[in-house]
Order: C-alpha cells, then structure tokens, then sequence
C-alpha cells in the first residue's frame, strides 16, 4: 500500500521520500527517494531525520509494536527447553511526529485491526494527532497485506468518514492521494 500511495503522490507532481522496510517491491519514479530500513529504530531516525521538511506524513508501515528488550548476537541453541522472551514497546512513529507537527502539515494514518475497528481508529487518529485515518479490517475479505487489493474507511479528525469498496491498492492511493488534496490548506 506504501508503494501504491508513494507512486500516486508522485504521478501527480510530489517530491515523495519512501521509508521502506525490507521488501521485494522495487518502484522507479524521479519524484520518488527511497530510504531502506531494516529495524523499526531505524525507520524512526529515518522518518524523524526528514520529518521536519514535510507537507504531507502517510505512517501506513507495519511496524512492530514491540521488539525483544535483550536482542541475541548469536544464534540461540535449542539447549533450553522453557524459554521466556521479555518485548518492549518500540517507538510509535507517527505519535511521535504528532506531536511535533506543524501548522501547515498533513498527517495521515493507517490503523490495521481486528476488532472494534471503528472505536479504535478513532482513538488512534486523535492520540497520533493526525488529519486523516486510513481503516483496513483484517476482518474484511481482500484487504491487509499479501493482496493487491484493499478495503478501507477514510477517518477524519472533523469526524467525516467513508468507506471505499474493496478496490486494487493503486486505486485505493489514487483515492487517498485526492482526499489528503483536498485537506490540504
């Protein structure tokens, strides 16, 4: 969906930066630079090093919630049989820049769930200090991650919304690409 959104920003004039985490994807666009990540610090120092520059954010990565608080340098042996893996909370990306955001930026984000979808984009979209949310269901068929299609209901801070038909991800970000237009001041 990152990809689709990017290349839609950028087909209609963007100067798009696409912070990436590890995929196969590849996109070939002169308006678009893209920073690969591997780790969820990573695409925080990346997102925040370019933060400051931006009109318009869109935080539609998967990142982890949370990452072991005691990484192994080595491979772990199946010696032990009663292992116990302590996570921590990574850094929430577009929280963060929510609450840094400026006057004239446009924060747009995804909120991937599974069940009270509704209530909890909302309060994502009002904790993040966001513009605009973008609602996939896992519970909707042909929406989430491994398709070429996806599901979504558009939330907005002024409590606007509205739900797109199950449409191809590139249709989807054309659609995004005219909502966050018309949000822009």
């Amino acid at each position: 969906m990152g990809f689709a959104i990017a290349r839609a920003c950028a087909e209609q004039g963007a100067q798009v930066t696409l912070i990436t985490g590890p995929v196969s994807i590849s996109i070939q666009h002169p308006n678009i630079h893209r920073i690969d990540v591997v780790s969820a610090d990573e695409m925080f120092e990346a997102t925040n090093t370019v933060f400051a520059s931006t009109d318009i954010a869109v935080f539609c990565a998967a990142v982890a919630d949370f990452t072991p608080d005691a990484p192994q340098q080595q491979k772990t042996k199946r010696d032990k049989q009663d292992w116990h893996l302590t996570l921590k909370p990574t850094r929430d990306i577009a929280a963060t820049m929510g609450a840094e955001k400026q006057a004239h930026q446009l924060l747009v984000g995804f909120a991937l769930e599974t069940n009270d979808e509704e209530f909890n984009a909302q309060k994502k979209l009002e904790k993040k200090n966001l513009d605009l949310i973008v609602l996939n269901s896992l519970n909707d068929k042909g929406a989430g991650f491994m398709k070429d299609t996806n599901k979504v209901t558009l939330f907005h801070k002024n409590g606007h919304s509205h739900a797109l038909p199950l449409l191809p991800k590139s249709e989807v970000a054309e659609k995004l690409v005219d909502e966050m237009a018309r949000l822009l001041p």
